[in-house]
Formats: structure tokens, C-alpha cells, sequence
């Protein structure tokens, strides 16, 4: 006789029980589309075969470039995640000036590995410590096929600067533009003791007019503005330079008030009394020694009246008004002058001596030019010449790019091959080192170094190659010892990277990878988004 056991009825459980177990892979899903949306966005535009794109803000400008970090900066991007990656690209241009398109493209892999890993099963916090002792190893493996360089070594310098420029939209002009990059560095660093560069000792100045071949670096300083007062001296050699924060014109009272004057002879009397009290600047600083005067941009009334210019070029005294705030500090530290802030002060100790001081004609507009200072602070000017203002801006970002560059080799001062060779050495070295590991770490670390592979794949396609063979030519040529094998866009094949003078900094390298595997070990971390309506 069978026993009746009674089973007890399960409840079963209702599909809204589930759904807070759903949510984070969502979430997670959800973050990883659209950070890979924005690296899909400009995966056409790296290396030296990539496309620009045309940007156009709300005014209707326009932009052109292939400069990661311009193009991300100028997307309305509206999701959070997505965000990280714009910010990603800042970071890295703010570290080492280059490579800005290659660190969100590697983050985008990295985020499509981590998706196939998280749907076999794996925890996103095995991925996020897998993907760190990753990077790290990655950055031992880099740190090993680097080239040292010495700052002295001019060649070498502008084969990484040649490098840079060649992926920019005046890639043609990279022959001008990397010597420029180079001496510009050089002339303000000291390269037995400093370990970083102050790009803002370097100043470009854009003006549009002629082309880009027309540029130059000026050892001394250029002015945009033109030289003030008709019938003044626009040409002044052993000039001696005044740098004033006063104005010369009428003073005004502290509080508004009018003045009602009734007869001609109190007229003559205010004008006379205006034209003394100038006449008493101007003979000041005549007496002074000055010969050239810089006037600082003045918010309250004109830094300088017309009579005062019509006196000052009476005296055979040079005039460039509107010098802006921010640029003192750059002037003085060239000129070795002094900002004078009222007139007792102004001594010919305060004054800056240089050879020559003369207006030059650009085109359609005139500039100042002062060559030949006597004692020189440690800083450099550059002219920039574009025929329109698209070339213009983008000439003035690639030379940032390139003295960024030069900055990196000063901080860190070694080279490594470019063309996709670092990327697929790393992807062969660290698939043998995976080899070493156990358990989850040795099959995230395969995955992540196959990952990598996503570098010199899109520069094939982007010059036209097949992907697919190159990669795995590439991969055979790293994995027989060949660790300078790199994509070759020019004669469309695998060659030694090296003889054909592709080098970049390592700081570029190490900061992508770093910088990359920090953003995507912050995005898989993230479970739920929280909004805050205001």
C-alpha cells in the first residue's frame, strides 16, 4: 500500500521578483552600447589613411579635423557612459597630446570583450581585476621594446613629430611644421635637468593670409595688433620697450557727474588742462628712455585718447595698445620687462631692450614683430598662416599635437614603434603570458590581448587593406620575434615600422592602455543609474 506524501504547492514565483535580478546586466548592456557607439563614431578617422570629419556647431560653423578629441568635445553626447569616453579622450590629451582617437577605439574593444565575457557568465568584478593586472602587465611588456632617446638627438625627435602630423589634414606640410614643433621645445627646455614642458611658453599666433608653407617661429615675440598713431614710427631698432597697466587719456570721476560749461574761454581752459595732463604722461615716459610702449587693455574708459597717440607719435614713440590681460605674464617673461602700474614707477629699469621692433603687412591686416631681445626669458612665438580658417585651426591643432609630443619624449624619454607594432606585440606576448596564469584571469587575459588586435585591424581597413589577412600576417611575423613588424599604409603591406621612421613617444602607448582599462573598469562597475529630477 503506497503512502500519499503530500507535497507542498510551490508558489511560483512572479515575473516582477525577477526583475531587479535583470536589471544591473541591463544597465551594464546599456552602458557598453553606447560607449561603443562613440567609438564606432571615429574609428574611420585614425592613422595616416583615416578620414576627417566635418563638424557644424549651432552657429553654423564649421570645423574640420581628425583629432579625436576635437571631434568628441564638439558631439552633443547625452548619455552618461558615453560621456566617460569623451572625457577618456581629454584626459589622455591633457597627458600626452597624442593618440586620442586610438585610446577611445581600444576602450571600445575592451568594452566588447568584457560583453562576450559577462554574457558566458563571468562576474564584472573578476573582469575589472583581470583587466587591471592586464594593463600593468601591459605596460611592463611596453616599458621592454622601448627605444631610449637622447634630447640631442634632433633625427629622432622629428621622426615621432613626422608621425603625429602624418594622420593630420595638413599631413603635406609636415615637413615645415616638425622642425618647428621640434626647435620650439627645445629652445624653452633645458634638457640635462627638466622633466616636463609648459606648452603656454609657446605661443601660437593664428593669422589668416597666405598658406601654411609661410609660417614661422619668431625668436622673440608677435603681436596681432597693429602699431597705434598716425604718423608714428612703425619701426623702431634698438628699441626700448615700456610696458604700462595705466591709461593715458582723460580722468574720469568715481561717481557720474556732469559738468555744465557757459562760455568758450572755460572750454579752451578743460582742453588745455586735457592736453597738459597728457603732455605730462607722454613727456614722462619720453624722458624715461621709451621708444616702444605697450599699452595694457583698458575696461573702465580708453587705455589711450587720440591726442595722447597723436603725442605720443610726435615724440617718435611706437604704439600697441590692447595687450590683453592674460598675455602680460607671456610678455614680460619674453621682453624681461615689467608691468608698470602708475607713472612714478616707470623707470628705465622697468624696460625690455630689443634690436628691432617693427610692423610687418600679413595680407589683408598688419602685425607687430620684436626680434632680437637682449636678455630673452624662456619662451617662443609662432606664426601661423593659413588661406582659410578651416586650415587655419587645424594647423594650429596637428603643431599642438606635435609639440605635445615632443613634451612626452621630454617626460619620459623613450620611443617605440607606431603602425600597429606595440598593439600586436603586446596581443602576442601577453597571449603567451596567459598561458602561465589559471582560472578566470588566464581566459580574460586572452581575450583582452586579442582585443587589442582592434588597432592595426582598423588601420588596414582604413588604408584599404583587408583586415583580416594583415592581422593575422602581423600576428605571425610578432609571434617569429619580429617585435618592429608593423602596418605599412603607404605600400599597402607588413614591414619593419622602424626603417620606415614611424616611432612615437612610449607615454602615448602606456597612458592609451592605462587610461583605456581605468574608464571600462569604471563602466563595468556601474549597476543602476540614478536620476535626480531637479
Amino acid at each position: 500500500m503506497s503512502a500519499k506524501v503530500a507535497v507542498p504547492r510551490m508558489k511560483v514565483p512572479s515575473k516582477s521578483e525577477f526583475k531587479d535580478k535583470e536589471k544591473p546586466a541591463q544597465i551594464r548592456s546599456s552602458n557598453i552600447v553606447a560607449a561603443k557607439a562613440v567609438s564606432d563614431a571615429i574609428k574611420t578617422s585614425l592613422g595616416p589613411r583615416g578620414m576627417d570629419k566635418m563638424i557644424q556647431d549651432s552657429k553654423g560653423e564649421v570645423t574640420i579635423t581628425n583629432d579625436g578629441a576635437t571631434i568628441l568635445k564638439q558631439m552633443k553626447v547625452l548619455h552618461p557612459a558615453a560621456k566617460m569616453l569623451v572625457e577618456l579622450s581629454q584626459a589622455q590629451d591633457a597627458e600626452a597630446g597624442d593618440g586620442t582617437t586610438s585610446v577611445v577605439i581600444l576602450a571600445g574593444a575592451m568594452l566588447e570583450t568584457s560583453q562576450q565575457l559577462l554574457t558566458k557568465g563571468f562576474h564584472p568584478s573578476n573582469i575589472s581585476d583581470s583587466l587591471l593586472h592586464f594593463a600593468a602587465k601591459a605596460v611592463e611588456v611596453l616599458e621592454s621594446m622601448a627605444i631610449p632617446v637622447d634630447l640631442s638627438d634632433r633625427a629622432s625627435l622629428l621622426k615621432s613629430a613626422n608621425t603625429s602630423l602624418n594622420s593630420k589634414v595638413v599631413h603635406e606640410h609636415s615637413g615645415m611644421l616638425a622642425p618647428m614643433a621640434v626647435d620650439a621645445v627645445l629652445k624653452i627646455v633645458d634638457p640635462n635637468q627638466d622633466t616636463n614642458v609648459d606648452l603656454h611658453d609657446i605661443r601660437i599666433i593664428k593669422k589668416l593670409g597666405e598658406t601654411v608653407e609661410d609660417s614661422q617661429l619668431v625668436d622673440g615675440i608677435v603681436f596681432t595688433q597693429k602699431s597705434q598713431g598716425h604718423g608714428g614710427p612703425n619701426r623702431m631698432e634698438k628699441a626700448k620697450i615700456g610696458l604700462i597697466q595705466f591709461c593715458i587719456s582723460p580722468p574720469k570721476t568715481d561717481m557720474d557727474n556732469t559738468v555744465l560749461i557757459r562760455d568758450y574761454a572755460a572750454m579752451d581752459r578743460v582742453l588745455r588742462e586735457e592736453r597738459q595732463y597728457i603732455l605730462n604722461i607722454t613727456k614722462k615716459i619720453k624722458a624715461a628712455g621709451c621708444n616702444v610702449l605697450l599699452i595694457q587693455k583698458s575696461i573702465l574708459r580708453d587705455a589711450v585718447s587720440d591726442l595722447a597717440l597723436h603725442l605720443l607719435a610726435k615724440q617718435k614713440i611706437m604704439v600697441v595698445k590692447d595687450i590683453e590681460r592674460e598675455d602680460i605674464e607671456f610678455v614680460c617673461k619674453t621682453l624681461g620687462c615689467r608691468p608698470v602700474a602708475s607713472l612714478d614707477h616707470f623707470t628705465p629699469e622697468c624696460m625690455g631692450s630689443a634690436e628691432l621692433a617693427e610692423e610687418i603687412q600679413a595680407g589683408g591686416s598688419k602685425f607687430v614683430k620684436i626680434t632680437g631681445v637682449q636678455n630673452p626669458g624662456r619662451t617662443v612665438s609662432i606664426l601661423l598662416r593659413g588661406s582659410n580658417k578651416q586650415v587655419l585651426e587645424e594647423a594650429d591643432r596637428s603643431l599642438h599635437d606635435a609639440l605635445c609630443v615632443i613634451r612626452c619624449l621630454v617626460k619620459k624619454r623613450c620611443l617605440i614603434p607606431g603602425g600597429g607594432a606595440p598593439e600586436a606585440e603586446l596581443s602576442v606576448k601577453l597571449t603567451q603570458y596567459a598561458h602561465t596564469l589559471t582560472g578566470m584571469d588566464a581566459y580574460c587575459f586572452r581575450a583582452f590581448a586579442e582585443a587589442l588586435e582592434v588597432i592595426p585591424a582598423i588601420l588596414a581597413e582604413n588604408a584599404g587593406l583587408s583586415p583580416i589577412s594583415t592581422v593575422t600576417e602581423l600576428r605571425n611575423r610578432h609571434a617569429r620575434g619580429e617585435t618592429t613588424a608593423g602596418v605599412n599604409v603607404r605600400k599597402g603591406s607588413i614591414s619593419n615600422i622602424v626603417d620606415e621612421n614611424v616611432l612615437q613617444p612610449l607615454l602615448v602607448s602606456t597612458s592609451a592602455i592605462t587610461l583605456s582599462a581605468e574608464c571600462v573598469r569604471s563602466i563595468l562597475k556601474i549597476d543602476d543609474i540614478v536620476n535626480v529630477i531637479r
